[in-house]
């Protein structure tokens, strides 16, 4: 394990001296990649020093026990020695973990889009609910939320709505959340106090940047037309609000958050960039998922992942088998607990397939 380690820190030591190169600095690509390598490795940097700090307590008392001479020496390098030993197996498996190779994409921001599925004017109204569940999560872990687009269902709630979060490693969070989401509930609109069961569906786009995602000029319709959305007096009157066709795929993004059409054909491109990126992505984690048989990354974004059942109070994540009795937190925006879960069963697969270089 030291000797990956100590690669890490050689590699450390080479980022750290690139990132101040003039050369770098104005390239932005490469200097947004060395920064956010350069964060990764200075986890595990940290973690290695605790590790050299441990191991050389455990060294050093050892030696004064072996040499025995002075009984009060001893047996303070007894308790150093049982100390530092009860402290080295739990580093030992988070650097282990820490060594496991990052998905490029975590470290990315997001396009979220919720779509009512099966269940009418209910579906709609689940959307909004999921909409809120994210926002509150969101603000909980101190990110970002912006809506791109939205479009009301005809009860409350949303048919469709796309928001971009930004952070620090949304992506590596909140890609557990793609997939069908189902509700089991008396819905509002239902009279008889029947229990229906409706469903929306998460897509969690990472963020493409320009230069991940090139898109030539000639491969896009560009269509302006009246927002319909919030923005005063300019709503219904000005032709602020854009719609792109990326001709080749048939991929559709619009923005009318914003009263500038500039504003909005730049969010619109943003979303067009990042639906691009993640047809290949999919692709990719599908083969990914093959491979390893994996429980909680398929790329199958029409599986149904998550049951929220209120007459039981339960939320169920059918990937993993966890059943919670706690929906009103969940739906109140306290999800770490699942994502915390899901993140490991992923941890431990990947750790499996690296447990043989260890």
């Amino acid at each position: 394990m030291i000797d990956k380690l100590n690669i890490v820190k050689q590699r450390f030591d080479e980022v750290s001296d690139l990132i101040i190169q003039p050369g770098i600095i104005s390239d932005q690509k490469r200097y947004v990649e060395l920064n956010k390598e350069y964060k990764d490795l200075k986890k595990l940097v940290d973690k290695r020093t605790l590790y050299l700090e441990i191991t050389n307590n455990i060294e050093e008392a050892e030696e004064i026990l072996a040499d025995g001479s002075d009984p009060e020496m001893s047996e303070m390098a007894k308790m150093q020695l049982e100390e530092a030993k009860d402290k080295l197996p739990g580093l030992e498996e988070e650097i282990k973990f820490l060594l496991i190779p990052k998905d490029p994409e975590d470290s990315k921001n997001v396009v979220v889009e919720i779509r009512a599925g099966t269940g009418g004017d209910e579906a709609s109204i689940f959307a909004g609910d999921l909409f809120r569940m994210y926002t509150k999560f969101c603000e909980s872990k101190g990110w970002k939320t912006n809506v791109i687009d939205l479009s009301e269902g005809t009860n409350g709630g949303y048919k469709e709505i796309q928001f971009e979060v930004t952070g620090e490693d949304v992506y590596g969070t909140l890609k557990f959340e793609a997939g069908v989401h189902r509700v089991q509930r008396v819905p509002q609109t239902e009279t008889q106090g029947r229990v229906h069961t409706s469903a929306a569906t998460v897509m969690v786009l990472p963020e493409a940047e320009d230069f991940d995602v090139h898109i030539e000029a000639k491969d896009v319709r560009i269509d302006y037309f009246c927002s319909s959305g919030p923005g005063g007096q300019s709503v219904n009157t000005t032709y602020s609000a854009v719609r792109l066709t990326h001709v080749p795929t048939g991929l559709v993004a619009q923005c009318q958050d914003q009263k500038s059409q500039h504003k909005n054909k730049e969010k619109a491109f943003k979303v067009l960039r990042s639906r691009l990126y993640d047809m290949e992505l999919a692709k990719k984690q599908e083969e990914d998922a093959a491979k390893r048989n994996s429980q909680v990354s398929s790329g199958d974004r029409s599986a149904k992942i998550r049951t929220y059942n209120y007459s039981q109070g339960r939320v169920t994540d059918h990937r993993i088998g966890l059943t919670l009795y706690d929906l009103q937190n969940i739906i109140g925006g306290d999800i770490q607990r699942i994502i915390d879960e899901l993140s490991m069963v992923e941890n431990t697969e990947k750790l499996k397939e690296a447990s043989e270089t260890f």
